[in-house]
């Protein structure tokens, strides 16, 4: 048994390590420039997601930054699968390491998105049941209410109770919790604009854009 800790160990560091640098690639940075749209930092929020790249005015690119974004989660995830045969707390560790490189990645100083799209690649690769729950949630509120961040935060609070309804393992509970928190960290803003009823609805631009925020 002592002779597997090493390889297991090892294990554990490329999942967690090799789901960071994935979670890491900014495409929507990558693809606003080779789209020849410019630096995404620049435009609207300053934030690479795809909501801030569609402010580009290219839905292309946007969408490339949704399936990216989305795709390294899901990928990051994947190769943890297989590296570990499926264990469920390799599968958490690599998926939470992604989604924080997406937000905080080192390419750009830590400074990356809300994490919204990855989030969702990791949940529908990790735990699919809870994946597909949380995006209906998410269409559900966003044809009630029109607001983007409002579905976001809401499908990421019910993502851990549809873990726990789902009978989920508790290292995919944990990665559900994780992933909650730092979204609600991330959309602090949005949240103080929710709450003054000032938060743009789909499809409405805002009135006055916040500038981008210094690299």
């Amino acid at each position: 048994m002592e002779s597997l800790a090493p390889v297991a160990y090892l294990t554990l560091a490329i999942a967690v390590i090799g789901g960071y640098l994935l979670g890491s690639i900014p495409f929507g940075l990558i693809a606003t420039r080779l789209g020849g749209a410019g630096d995404i930092r620049k435009i609207g929020s300053g934030n690479i997601g795809a909501t801030n790249v569609l402010r580009s005015g290219r839905k292309d690119l946007a969408a490339i930054t949704l399936l990216g974004d989305g795709g390294k989660g899901a990928v990051a995830v994947g190769l943890a699968h297989l590296l570990s045969h499926g264990n469920p707390l390799v599968v958490a560790l690599a998926g939470g390491a992604a989604f924080a490189g997406h937000i905080f990645p080192v390419w750009l100083k830590f400074n990356g998105g809300k994490g919204v799209a990855t989030f969702y690649g990791v949940l529908l690769a990790a735990a699919w049941p809870v994946g597909l729950l949380a995006a209906a949630t998410w269409l559900a509120m966003a044809a009630l209410f029109r607001i983007s961040s409002l579905a976001a935060l809401t499908a990421a609070a019910l993502a851990a109770p549809f873990a726990l309804a789902t009978d989920r393992p508790y290292p995919i509970l944990g990665l559900c919790l994780f992933m909650a928190v730092l979204i609600y960290i991330r959309h602090k803003d949005n949240i103080v604009r929710l709450l003054k009823g000032e938060e743009p609805r789909i499809g409405k631009k805002k009135t006055a854009e916040e500038p981008p925020p210094q690299a």
